[in-house]
């Protein structure tokens, strides 16, 4: 978690500073949040966004090993 901490202050938070307002840097977070669930692509994941490959991973599974991770 570090490391993503880390990237987060360094790419977004400080670049942008002084923040005005608590709703700005909300916002702004909210946004990168968004971006590293649904659109980053990552190696590790085969260049696929995060949502995308766990839809593929989830859809390749037993049926009854999909009963046992469901929350």
């Amino acid at each position: 978690m570090e490391p993503t901490i880390g990237l987060y202050k360094t790419e977004l938070i400080k670049p942008r500073r002084p923040w005005r307002t608590l709703a700005q840097a909300k916002l702004v977070t909210t946004e990168r949040i968004d971006w590293y669930n649904h659109d980053r692509l990552h190696s590790a994941t085969r260049y696929l966004p995060p949502v995308e490959y766990e839809s593929m991973f989830y859809a390749h599974r037993l049926p009854d090993q999909r009963e046992l991770v469901t929350v």
